[in-house]
């Protein structure tokens, strides 16, 4: 089946032709970075206008690529949710006027479902039970897998997410946006050991995430070490700012890497999955493989292309609902709020066979 993936979710408008969800004919992205650096952060009523302006070409530069029409396209996937709410109906309402125009089948698919798939193209085919940690700038979550298309969340963000932890002490250090890539380059070069942040710990005992108590432990020491932020026309971060980026890198990808572990202990997993954004980070990737290793058990990254906001994704997971013969109607629109969440409305006979998962 030769789908057409569509995804607008935040500040990517982006557009792939794949294959039988594993072979990428193209794959084409426009980023909004310069667009939203001034402000630190994604601004929904400029990304939603660009979104408006780039749908079109970008969505003909994909086709161009994968060197085929739209008379050869079978479906349509495209992002319905969560996100930005602008920006998701620019494509739902584009991929449902594409496939009226055509008559041919499309699908609404849940962006973080798309992360899951997003390590369908370069890795061996996932063997389930899966455990995947997804995470980025606007989402932070474990899910359990016990088979395909079937999700628990088993641990989630209390607040913060981790990509936007990293935007967030970026801009308190005066660093550029982005946040993550730069804090990342920068910790190479510094001494976690002199930077050291706490963990946090949940009053309520369960496996899930919280940054806001590490972002105000930065704050302090920021505060506490007199840290100058750096300045336009600085030279380069001083080496204080180097180790904070360390220590603060290091508590990150503890937290993320410790809880899986603790979970794939619990829940004995036959493969680790960790996508999203935050996923191009080689301290998260190592840490993530050693825990692996030590477990004796296969883990999972995307490449940097697909770990981002990428359309192949969406066409991926999409090709696996449409292929069980699932359809979105005209009816269906932008779900800011969607989840990944299935488990509970299981039959019975299914919630019996999961028993021994302890969910």
């Amino acid at each position: 089946m030769l789908v057409l993936g569509i995804e607008s979710s935040c500040d990517e408008t982006a557009a792939a032709v794949v294959r039988d969800g594993r072979e990428i004919l193209s794959s084409v992205i426009s980023s909004q970075i310069e667009l939203h650096k001034p402000f630190g952060g994604v601004v929904p009523e400029l990304a939603s206008r660009e979104h408006l302006e780039k749908i079109e070409p970008i969505v003909e530069q994909a086709l161009e690529q994968a060197s085929v029409s739209l008379k050869d396209i079978e479906a349509i996937a495209v992002t319905q949710g969560p996100g930005l709410v602008g920006s998701l109906l620019v494509g739902v309402c584009y991929a449902k006027a594409l496939a009226f125009g055509l008559d041919i089948p499309f699908i609404g698919v849940n962006h973080i479902e798309g992360h899951v798939f997003s390590v369908a193209f370069e890795n061996p085919p996932i063997r389930f039970p899966a455990l995947a940690l997804i995470v980025s700038g606007g989402h932070t979550n474990i899910f359990f897998i016990p088979e395909a298309g079937l999700y628990k969340v088993v641990s989630r963000t209390r607040d913060d997410a981790a990509g936007e932890a990293f935007d967030k002490v970026a801009k308190m250090l005066g660093l550029d946006y982005p946040g993550g890539p730069v804090v990342e380059k920068l910790a190479k070069e510094g001494d976690a050991s002199k930077a050291k942040f706490p963990v946090a710990k949940i009053s309520d005992g369960r496996t899930d995430f919280s940054f806001s108590g590490l972002k105000t432990a930065v704050a302090r020491y920021i505060r506490e070490n007199d840290i100058k932020p750096v300045a336009e026309g600085d030279e380069a971060p001083s080496q204080q700012i180097k180790d904070l980026c360390a220590g603060f890198q290091a508590t990150v990808v503890k937290s993320l890497v410790g809880t899986m572990e603790k979970l794939a202990v619990e829940l004995e997993p036959k493969t680790l999955i960790v996508a999203g954004g935050v996923a191009c980070n080689k301290a998260l990737q190592e840490a993530a493989q050693r825990t692996a290793d030590k477990l004796n058990l296969p883990v999972y990254f995307p490449s940097k292309h697909l770990s981002t906001d990428n359309a192949a994704m969406i066409a991926a997971a999409g090709n696996f609902h449409l292929e069980r013969g699932e359809r979105a109607d005209l009816r269906m629109t932008a779900d800011v709020s969607m989840r990944l969440q299935n488990l509970e409305n299981e039959d019975a006979e299914l919630k019996r066979r999961k028993v021994r998962y302890r969910l």
